[in-house]
């Protein structure tokens, strides 16, 4: 059960010659494979292209109506291996990761493929995690694109930029029989706008065409001394062909060239932001009509050595917008610059910032130093934009309106992880801290507060491998690692339970089954209960880690039972059994069982069906104010209210109308033996006879029982 549902939009796919197609960024990235006559495509899905996989999912009706295979691949190496069928064959194929971290994950596959070539068109499209609204480490694609000479597209972010280098990015992967690498910015993804469709495009070279016609070329593996003669290749052969079509067909771009004696050199994902830059200091309009010369870098690696002495010849200074860092663009410029005895002044890191996000204000700032320095009678200095405006030779500082307090990130209302560590942390108050490795996926929230737990990360699937340097004889204490069912069958099955296994370890594994990839917005993995009609599911963890050999197994199937996971994870800590130890701990993702459940439940009240909802509280009345329960759940529906009683001046807790009465409230209270204040209360939705006579007679006990109260206090103040 995706995040998202894509099924009313998936039919503008359907869109045919001289039409226009309007919709988000990833559902034309669709539109264009499908124009671009794919045979295959595959990926793993994971912010910010997660939605790809999802739009891919759900229009697997007109993908296979095109012949078009479609494949939710393991990992991201099993995707990029599967470009292996562009190799021998004339089959356009694409597969779709979170980079930087899936290209890592992927780097065996991608540099075999870069090494041996391919002769259909092969794409990788890449959601470039970078900036602000990043969940990962500030890396960038170009270091990998660099490393295997795969060559690089950056497009404008806009529909028909992207539509375009879609399509010419298989055109140039073959004419240059290298894979190309597409990497779309998280706003590029979700952008939205409109261009004129194509037709789709059956592929006239069909999967059955190469299965029942097998072609296979030595000279294509990378083996000794094939794999010496194709780095040869791709410098004398594949290099010059790929420069040569980037040049032929325009992909790069220029804007008011000549319209100044100074310009800027600029990322095509910058675009956007820069034309904002300039208009804020009246140097273009919103449309992007420039008064500056732009050579729009679409392809970012490799450069075009012409295009590059063309626009800097007569040019005196020339500012490079490259975001993230290394400067790799600043440097190649200026070594092409100065091979070719140009003197122009290459400006960019030194007048903006070396690593960061490129936000509209941060290239503001950089492209108002640049004209301040090169051209200042260009800037109206009476209507500068505030962020740039200096006051007393200070730049002024933005006004702050309505700040927002720092909210780190945390488990969502009824978050079936919560409550493990909750368990967690009060099994340690009996045994003690324990050295805890944490793995990638929701449940690494548990490193910050309420609960403070975990040590490091090591990357996807990798929580149980991040402890196996900690082993040794002289202790009886045990490490405890973290691991998602989405790390579990990416590589954690392999890497972890199958590492530890062969090693002997005698560590406790947690696998945190919550029925999908959560944390990439819900689809279904092996272990999902949903039936998939187009997957294999309901294949349960404990009989995975069985079959590589681990003896000592514990599931448990309600996570919200906090004195039984509590009880799980100290039998776990003190067993004398040696040997690796797994708990597998099972709830449905409390967003994904909501999306699951509401339209149900919304279904039978219209339909005038009795409906019973939970919800929990606390009787201000009988809680102490200690605030325990908030400090060992850190729900987000628990908050404080100020004591109704005079007397006491310490704030009590409440819960919030967002709770969607998981129950864990009360569980850890009574796990923790702490108060009995938490009440459990039950909305019914077209209650029946029954309901309703039970309802008048415990208003009217309660009524009596509340007017003797009264009576009594009267009688007190009197």
């Amino acid at each position: 059960m995706a995040e998202r549902y894509f099924k009313k939009e998936v039919q503008s796919l359907y869109l045919g010659e001289g039409q226009e197609f309007r919709g988000e960024g990833i559902l034309a990235v669709t539109k264009a494979l499908l124009q671009s006559g794919i045979s295959y495509v595959a990926g793993y899905q994971g912010a910010p292209i997660s939605h790809l996989m999802d739009v891919l999912t759900d229009a697997n009706d007109i993908l296979a109506e095109l012949g078009v295979h479609f494949e939710h691949s393991a990992s991201e190496a099993t995707a990029a291996a599967t470009l292996a069928a562009s190799v021998n064959y004339p089959l356009r194929g694409a597969v779709t990761f979170k980079s930087t971290v899936g290209t890592n994950v992927a780097s065996d596959a991608l540099a075999n493929l870069a090494s041996g070539g391919v002769t259909g068109g092969a794409l990788i499209i890449v959601g470039e995690d970078y900036g602000e609204g990043s969940s990962i480490m500030q890396e960038r694609s170009h270091a990998f694109a660099m490393k295997s000479q795969i060559w690089l597209l950056d497009p404008r972010p806009n529909l028909p930029s992207i539509v375009r280098a879609v399509e010419q990015g298989f055109e140039l992967s073959e004419a240059s029989h290298t894979p190309v690498m597409l990497e779309l910015r998280i706003r590029a993804c979700h952008v939205h706008g409109r261009f004129i469709a194509k037709n789709n495009v059956r592929p006239e070279f069909t999967l059955k065409d190469a299965m029942e016609n097998p072609v296979r070329d030595a000279s294509r593996v990378v083996l000794p001394p094939g794999s010496f003669l194709h780095e040869q290749e791709k410098i004398h052969t594949r290099w010059p062909a790929a420069q040569k079509f980037i040049q032929e067909n325009h992909l790069n771009e220029f804007f008011a060239d000549g319209a100044q004696d100074f310009g800027i050199i600029l990322q095509g994902g910058m675009y956007n932001s820069v034309v904002r830059g300039l208009e804020l200091l009246g140097l273009s309009n919103a449309f992007g009509d420039s008064k500056i010369p732009l050579y729009v870098l679409n392809v970012t690696y490799p450069l075009i050595d012409a295009e590059v002495t063309k626009f800097c010849a007569g040019k005196r200074a020339v500012l490079v917008v490259e975001e993230g860092q290394p400067d790799f663009i600043e440097q190649n410029l200026h070594a092409i610059l100065r091979k070719a005895g140009i003197a122009t002044t290459i400006f960019g890191k030194d007048l903006l910032t070396m690593a960061g996000e490129y936000t509209a204000s941060v290239v503001t700032r950089g492209l108002h130093k640049f004209f301040a320095s090169q051209a200042p009678a260009l800037l109206d200095h009476n209507h500068l934009p505030r962020l740039v405006q200096s006051v007393g030779g200070q730049q002024a500082s933005l006004p702050i309106i309505n700040a927002v307090q720092p909210r780190p990130p945390s488990f969502c209302t009824g978050c079936p992880e919560r409550p493990i560590f909750t368990a967690l942390k009060l099994a340690e108050r009996e045994l003690g801290p324990h050295h805890i490795s944490s793995d990638i996926g929701c449940h690494l929230f548990s490193i910050l507060p309420p609960f403070n737990l975990g040590a490091h990360t090591m990357g996807y699937g990798l929580g149980w491998a991040s402890a196996a340097a900690f082993k040794t004889n002289d202790t009886s204490k045990r490490t405890i690692s973290f691991m998602g069912d989405g790390g579990f069958w990416h590589n954690g099955l392999t890497s972890g339970v199958g590492n530890a296994v062969f090693n002997q370890s005698d560590s406790v594994l947690v696998v945190v089954d919550n029925s999908y990839t959560a944390a990439t917005g819900g689809q279904d993995i092996l272990s999902s209960q949903a039936l998939n009609p187009i997957r294999t599911t309901r294949q349960p963890i404990a009989d995975a880690v069985r079959g590589v050999g681990v003896k000592w197994v514990k599931t448990i199937t309600n996570t919200y039972n906090v004195a039984a996971v509590r009880d799980i994870f100290k039998e776990a800590l003190t067993t004398k059994e040696k040997g690796p130890k797994v708990i597998v701990a099972q709830s449905e993702c409390a967003l994904n069982e909501q999306r699951r459940t509401k339209p149900q439940i919304k279904k039978r009240i219209e339909q005038g069906q009795r409906v019973v909802r939970e919800r929990f509280g606390v009787d201000p009345d009988t809680c102490t104010g200690d605030h325990s329960c908030i400090r060992l759940s850190g729900c987000p529906s628990l908050t404080v209210m100020p004591n109704p009683d005079p007397l006491r001046k310490d704030p009590v807790a409440a819960v919030l109308d967002s709770c969607i009465g998981c129950g864990l409230c009360g569980e850890v209270a009574h796990a923790a033996r702490l108060c009995p204040s938490f009440f459990r209360a039950e909305i019914i939705s077209n209650p029946g006879r029954w309901d309703r006579l039970k309802n008048k007679f415990r208003h009217a006990v309660i009524g009596m029982l509340q007017r003797r109260i009264d009576r009594r206090l009267a009688r007190i103040t009197a």
